[in-house]
């Protein structure tokens, strides 16, 4: 009776440990993409993002304006700047942004189906390792673009973030 007792107790405090950890909530700022030229196939998507406890990790994206969207990163390799997909994914730790700018990490779009044109926004959706999927619009800046506009914030907390799956 003792071990029965003892291994509800158990359970209940890991479900109570479980249910804190989905708790923790991803929230996505300052998104932007840069405006391409009419015959490019690849375009980029950048923005900032905080959870509010523990820790989680961007494993992918998608998006409808591109056949396929990957996480890179920017790395210098003999003094030349190369682009490479970002193995396991980008980690997101409280307390820290994890900022996704021109030169650094970022989602590459490839495939795009037309034009990134200035003014205009699309969807893009990012995919955590615990929290899920989160849907973020993401407005097109001019082709040099380093930030989003002063005073426009497009960010979400998407339907799922703060759920696990």
């Amino acid at each position: 009776m003792r071990n029965i007792a003892r291994t509800l107790l158990i359970s209940a405090a890991a479900s109570l440990l479980l249910a804190g950890a989905a708790q923790a909530e991803i929230s996505v700022s300052n998104p932007f993409s840069r405006a391409s030229a009419p015959q490019a196939k690849a375009g980029a998507a950048f923005l900032t993002l905080n959870i509010d406890a523990g820790a989680d990790k961007l494993v992918g994206a998608s998006s409808p304006v591109a056949d396929k969207a990957e996480l890179h990163a920017h790395l210098m390799e003999g003094g030349v700047a190369r682009m490479r997909p970002v193995e396991g994914g980008i980690a997101v730790n409280a307390g820290t942004p994890t900022e996704l700018k021109p030169g650094g990490l970022h989602i590459m779009l490839m495939g795009l189906k037309a034009p990134l044109k200035q003014g205009d926004s699309f969807p893009l959706t990012l995919t955590f390792e615990k929290a899920g999927e989160v849907a973020v619009t993401v407005p097109v800046q001019g082709p040099g673009a380093m930030g989003p506009m002063q005073g426009q914030d497009h960010g979400s907390h998407g339907d799922h973030a703060g759920h696990q799956h």
